[in-house]
């Protein structure tokens, strides 16, 4: 006679994990962007503002696919002086016979590269000076705030031509000239803003937690911050695209690099008006103000994007 089988208790289910605090932070910060993203597409302007930028900066990386380097050098030009457009030269040459076409898809290269890096210095040196300045009170906060008036007193242009003509003519010290000179309108800004953020309820019970302030600043402070920043980096790049363009017009930028600015510069010298090149100096300067336009249509959409009272979209 065979033993009566024991039935086995049920197994009971697995526990149920809860989600890691930094999981509940990625899923968050991924629905934020989704929704970003819904709402930048249901603007118009802001989509072409992006399809203008996204066009320029196609060109800008496939130049030397199209136009070989050697495009630029004088002595290989092939075409007459200031011809005019033609299916050959489509924007017709230069004053040394070189293709426009080619200076002007090239110097997209070097104006953007300006543009962008130049806008990271400015907004990495105004977003901590700005955040620095408002949380502390005292000495250092008092310091920060002087020396931002004094940078936003002194004009902006006479500034950058003074330092660009002590560091001398390089695409390195393009950068660093219009990131150090347009960085106090962010400052002041993101100072207000952490005005606001230090006075709210959650950062007092940090500092009771025992936070201290580089965490205050890096955990509260910068994450409230940053929407200000983004919609403020897109309308400061076209200021740096600005800003290079004047300079290398002026003749203070790298005598070897071509950009939007460099070819202005050259067609004003050669006499392109006189010669009545307009395509010469119409060429870059229409570049210019299409990416000029097309970053400030992104920054007001995002800034309309990013606006709690719900800005309108259009």
């Amino acid at each position: 006679m065979s033993a009566p089988t024991v039935p086995t208790p049920p197994s009971s289910p697995p526990p149920v994990v809860p989600p890691s605090g930094a999981a509940i932070r990625r899923a968050r910060r991924k629905e934020a962007f989704f929704r970003f993203a819904r709402a930048f597409r249901t603007s118009r302007s802001g989509m072409v503002g992006l399809t203008i930028l996204t066009l320029f900066i196609l060109i800008a990386i496939t130049a030397p696919l199209f136009f070989p380097r050697s495009m630029l050098d004088v002595t290989q030009a092939t075409g007459a002086p200031f011809q005019p457009p033609s299916l050959q030269y489509p924007l017709g040459t230069d004053d040394s016979g070189r293709s426009v076409l080619a200076l002007v898809c090239w110097g997209a290269r070097i104006s953007l590269l300006v543009g962008f890096a130049a806008t990271v210095l400015s907004m990495f040196i105004g977003t901590t000076v700005g955040i620095v300045s408002g949380h502390y009170r005292g000495f250092t906060g008092g310091t920060l705030d002087r020396v931002t008036d004094w940078f936003l007193v002194i004009p902006y242009l006479p500034l950058a031509i003074v330092l660009a003509t002590v560091l001398g003519r390089s695409l390195l010290n393009i950068i660093i000239v219009i990131g150090v000179t347009s960085w106090p309108g962010t400052a002041r800004i993101i100072r207000a803003q952490t005005l606001s953020v230090t006075a709210r309820p959650y950062l007092e019970r940090s500092k009771a937690l025992g936070a201290g302030n580089v965490h205050q600043m890096s955990k509260h402070v910068l994450p409230n911050v940053m929407p200000l920043v983004l919609a403020n980096t897109t309308l400061a790049v076209s200021i740096s695209i600005l800003s290079e363009t004047t300079l290398s017009f002026l003749g203070l930028g790298d005598p070897t690099a071509v950009s939007w600015g460099s070819i202005l510069e050259q067609g004003f010298n050669a006499g392109a008006i006189s010669q009545g090149a307009w395509w010469y100096l119409g060429a870059p300067g229409v570049c210019v103000v299409l990416v000029v336009l097309s970053f400030n249509l992104i920054g007001r959409t995002i800034e309309n994007v990013l606006d709690p009272r719900g800005g309108e979209l259009r």
